[in-house]
Parts: C-alpha cells; structure tokens; sequence
C-alpha cells in the first residue's frame, strides 16, 4: 500500500462545507471512472468492522426526545475524556480505526465516546425542522452532560460532525472555556459552503427532483434506494477516497452511506448550503486545534482547510496529499498520530509516536 505524504504546518494559518452528497447521472459518469481498486490483496478483507458494537452501549435523549445511540470505551473514570462526532451520511462507525487504535495507545488515561448524530446511525430520525447544524451542536452539549458530565474533554468531528463542533463552541462558550482541551476538526469548515466543490453537486437538478421526491412520496423514494445506489454509490465512493483502496473499506463506506434515511439526507442539505458558524473561531482562539484535510478531497477542497486554520492561531494543520474525503479511514495511522500530537499539546499524554512526515514553514 502507498504510503501517504504528509505535510504539517504548525501554528496559525474558516470557511467551508462538508458533506458527500448525491448528484445527477451526468456527473456520475464524469467521476465514476476514477474509483481504482488495489492491484492485488485486501488489506481489510478480515477486518471486524463491528468493533464498536462491542462497546459499552449507551442512549442520550436530547431537549427535543430525540434518542442517540452511543457507545463508551476506557475506564468511565479516565482523566480525560475524548468525543468523536461523525460526518454526514456515516456513522459513529466511521472512526472505527480510531477507537481499534488509540485504546491500545492512549490506555487508561482516556475514556473514548462515539454516538451517532440525529437521523444517521442507530439514532432517531427526527422531523425536518430539528435537522439544522444548531441543533446539532446543542446535541453534542447534551452527550457531554450525560456521558461526560465533569473533567475535560477533547472533541474530534469529521465532515458535518466538525460543523456540530464549531456549533456548540459558538452557543456554548463558557463550557469549551471551561472544559473543552483540544479540539480536532477534520475534513471540515466553519462557514460558505457555497463556494466548496460541493456546491455544485447541491445545486445539480437531480437534487431538486430528489428533495421534491422525499417530501410528495419519501416511502417510494426509500424503497428505490436499492436501485439508485448503483447510480449513487460511484459518486459516493470518488468522495470518500483517492487512489488504491481496501474493497472491503469501500463497500464497508457505502454500506454506511446507503443506510442512512433518505429524509436524513434531503433534510440536512439545506442546513448544509446555509451553515455559517464563524462565530465560534474566536472562542477557539486559545484552544489546541488539529485541522486536518486532503488534497484530493471534493466536498471539502484543500484551501478551505487551509482558511480554516489560518483563523485559528493555535492550530496544526495536516495537509494529506493523496486523501480525499475520508482520510480516517484511508489514512488512519496518519490520522492518529495526529491526534496524539493534539492530546501532546493539550497536556493529556507526555509524548507521541513520531509519523512519517514533512514539516513545512508558513
């Protein structure tokens, strides 16, 4: 497997998006054919994807009855605890490296919680108007005050999971003030996702024949979802990853994908087109940041990465030059030394493995 290159630029360097979406036909055929399989082997051809089941389980219940499923890992009295938010269309599974991994590295001195956002996962689906990135937020401050009511915490959010990050920080200052440590926002952005690659797939006419779809008759338009996904699913998967990649890990990516409500993922686009939580940049502004990004990525291109870092004075930025959307996934070594870099910084562990990267100035 190719090893990937790896840039970080330390200290300073907001904006954009998130999100893999589903576009027309026409564009499917133009992406399609960049999906490429490994030359030989499956290096995840026996991997136990079901990991996280085997956690401790758990359900949160939000100010509006909505239930989150969520999963604990690590002694419940572990000094710190750390907070994975998911991205759009995934699930709590999509860290599934993370928590196989950074158990055996970080030990007792962590406890690790995942839970799966409203509408994604083995959460509830609720109505239309509670799917805003707001509210997201609110409910990542009610998973801390149910499954990590006291010390501090390191949040790590992916994709619209960071967007839920950035929302909490500019409602609930004082809290992060108080107790967030660390902070890691990966393949994510604070504001105008208007102006991202995925701007163009938001404003494609198959996804405002497919939103009308949802609302006159979502029962038909879910039953359809089989045959759709062979029209979907290469758009999803050039989203996801760049280059060579496990079969087993992209299947394992599209079964996440596929198995998200169709409501879900019609209700959160507009949330997604009109997000803007800039707000939440100078409430950072002390705070160890990781921001992480790929090259390759297009619902979250690499200069949007760059912007958000550069609003952010104590940050890390990660530049993966040959990771697209998903770079925990691909990428996971790459992406936990990174992460233990952050706990470094935010005074939870002494030392970190060193990874194999160049460090570049400015």
């Amino acid at each position: 497997m190719r090893r990937p290159r790896v840039t970080v630029v330390r200290g300073g360097l907001a904006t954009v998006g998130v999100v893999a979406a589903m576009a027309g036909v026409h564009a499917l055929r133009h992406v399609g054919s960049r999906v490429l399989w490994p030359a030989r082997g499956d290096d995840y051809r026996d991997e136990n994807f079901a990991l996280i089941d085997q956690d401790r389980p758990g359900t949160v219940l939000t100010e509006d009855g909505v239930r989150l499923a969520t999963r604990e890992c690590g002694p419940a009295d572990a000094p710190v605890t750390v907070v994975f938010v998911h991205g759009f269309c995934n699930s709590m599974g999509s860290f599934h490296f993370q928590r196989r991994d950074l158990e055996k590295r970080w030990g007792a001195r962590v406890r690790m919680v995942l839970f799966d956002l409203r509408g994604h996962g083995r959460s509830d689906t609720p109505d239309s108007a509670s799917c805003t990135i707001a509210q997201l937020g609110r409910d990542l401050i009610t998973v801390l005050e149910s499954a990590a009511a006291t010390g501090p915490v390191v949040l790590v959010g992916h994709s619209l999971g960071g967007m839920a990050v950035l929302a909490a920080a500019a409602r609930f200052p004082e809290l992060f003030a108080a107790r967030v440590i660390g902070i890691a926002l990966l393949s994510t952005a604070a504001a105008e996702v208007a102006t991202t690659g995925i701007a163009q797939l938001l404003r494609n006419p198959a996804i405002d024949g497919f939103r009308l779809a949802v609302r006159t008759a979502p029962a038909l338009v879910q039953a359809g979802r089989v045959t759709a996904r062979h029209v979907i699913a290469p758009f999803l998967h050039v989203s996801s990853f760049h280059g060579q990649v496990s079969p087993t890990l992209s299947r394992y990516t599209t079964m996440m994908i596929d198995r998200t409500p169709v409501e879900t993922v019609v209700k959160f686009l507009e949330a997604i087109e009109l997000h803007d939580e800039s707000a939440a940049l100078p409430t950072l502004a002390d705070t160890p940041v990781l921001v992480l990004g790929g090259v390759h990525d297009l619902v979250i291109p690499w200069r949007n990465s760059r912007a958000l870092a550069a609003a952010l004075p104590n940050s890390e930025l990660v530049r993966l030059a040959h990771a697209a959307h998903m770079p925990h996934l691909q990428f996971p070594d790459v992406v936990n030394a990174a992460l233990d870099r952050l706990l470094v910084r935010a005074g939870v562990i002494e030392s970190a493995p060193r990874g194999e990267s160049e460090v570049a100035d400015g």
